[in-house]
């Protein structure tokens, strides 16, 4: 029986719930990124990094290629990359209308004194 289309998005959305492989992904916005660099922007253990990598890998949301002993990652596509921008735009947006929110209680309490 085929996985409803409801499930696969949460599927998706699961597998992208890891502070490091979203922090990959914004990496990978920018072009290929040999691990080495990956690492280096990370600040994480090599073992770690790889097992994110690898699901990410596995899900076919980043490839890999290896060039002589490096190996580059990069974004599978370019709705990757429209994603990650969406989520800042979302992200923006609640945020900012928190803010609101918040000038709005702070304001009330300053009259109810």
């Amino acid at each position: 029986m085929p996985v409803p289309l409801y499930q696969a998005k949460a599927d998706f959305f699961r597998m992208l719930g890891h502070p490091v492989r979203i922090r990959v992904l914004e990496l990978l916005q920018d072009g290929p990124k040999a691990v080495r660099d990956l690492l280096a922007a990370l600040e994480i253990e090599p073992a770690a990094l790889s097992q994110q990598l690898a699901v990410l890998r596995r899900s076919g949301i980043v490839t890999s290629a290896r060039e002589g002993s490096t190996v580059i990652y990069q974004l599978a596509g370019g709705d990757v990359a429209e994603l990650m921008r969406a989520a800042r735009r979302i992200l923006t947006e609640m945020l900012a209308g928190q803010s609101e929110l918040l000038d709005e209680l702070r304001e009330a309490e300053v009259t109810n004194r």
